[in-house]
């Protein structure tokens, strides 16, 4: 049996919001997801209804060293949303949460990794911004545009949200995770 399971990394953002449509449609298409969340995401994520799909409460920090892991290694890993700091800190190799730890473990050991940036315009002319994505796109994490489920990212407007969330649908993301692990 091949192994189906990925790990969900979710950030601060209002996509966070769908985490629980994201899980649904993961599962759904075979997948055994675990939920991990940066510090940002605890306020916006439905933790309960995470633990209720998969058995498990999303994972904020690093365990104690007398507890026993509770998940082997993931087939490849999704951030979904991926908000401006998540994605810098990335990219220079910051593992100062739980969250960032497991992006730069995927990276480091060339896991199939999925990123759907969730930015808005105002951030996107930063300095630091294109070298940021231009590490990761060198390191093989494919990007993904939030508001087409394409390859390839594009800011969000300011104040949209709401609109983001609507259109957002799950199955872009398993699509290209069914891509990004084929063969």
């Amino acid at each position: 049996m091949v192994d189906r399971s990925v790990t969900l990394v979710v950030c601060g953002a209002p996509l966070t919001l769908r985490t629980v449509d994201l899980v649904s449609a993961l599962r759904g298409a075979g997948w055994e997801p675990r939920v991990v969340g940066t510090p940002a995401a605890r306020e916006w994520l439905d933790a309960e209804a995470v633990e209720r799909l998969t058995g498990w409460p999303p994972q904020f920090d690093y365990r104690a060293p007398t507890l026993e892991r509770r998940a082997d290694p993931p087939t490849a890993l999704v951030v979904c949303p991926a908000t401006f700091n998540t994605i810098n800190k990335t990219a220079v190799g910051a593992m100062d949460t739980y969250a960032l730890g497991q992006v730069c473990e995927a990276i480091g050991t060339r896991l199939p990794t999925l990123m759907v940036p969730m930015v808005n315009d105002k951030l996107w002319g930063h300095p630091a911004w294109a070298s940021s994505l231009a590490v990761l796109r060198a390191t093989g994490v494919r990007l993904v545009d939030i508001h087409t489920g394409q390859l390839g990212e594009v800011p969000t407007k300011s104040g949209t949200g709401a609109e983001v969330i609507e259109r957002f649908d799950p199955a872009w993301l398993v699509a290209q995770l069914g891509a990004l692990t084929a063969g």
